[in-house]
């Protein structure tokens, strides 16, 4: 069971990651904006965390900054959870400092395959462990 912070202030969108996460056996926690969010990852050092890019209070490129700046923190896998899917999107949000990218909306059938090797460190700050050796 890991422990998966999602930082998330659309309901639908936090309300669907809290249940495949649950359903496959994880503990989420959520925050609904990302002040809440920087300071719910200092309290709990979570496994793994997902945040959402457009969000209150501060957004996920400076919540992804503060908590890769934190040395307690820099190193919980950090996934951006977003609608931003254009061309050179994902690689502008990896460029950020995020070690992953799913894009919305989520796709419940493969959103728990795509988070999982973040939590079993097959993927490190992004590319497959087996290539970045």
């Amino acid at each position: 069971m890991a422990h998966v912070l999602v930082v998330e202030d659309n309901p639908a969108s936090l309300e669907l990651m809290v249940y495949l996460l649950k359903a496959f056996g994880h503990a989420p926690l959520t925050a609904c904006d990302g002040l809440e969010g920087i300071e719910a990852a200092r309290c709990v050092h979570p496994d793994l965390i997902l945040c959402d890019i457009q969000l209150p209070g501060a957004d996920g490129v400076e919540v992804c900054r503060r908590l890769k700046c934190d040395l307690a923190l820099r190193n919980i896998p950090l996934i951006a959870v977003t609608a931003f899917a254009m061309v050179g999107d994902r690689e502008k949000l990896l460029g950020e400092g995020f070690d992953g990218y799913v894009s919305k909306p989520i796709n419940p059938q493969t959103f728990i395959d795509q988070i999982t090797p973040y939590l079993t460190g097959e993927i490190e700050s992004g590319v497959p462990a087996t290539k970045a050796a």
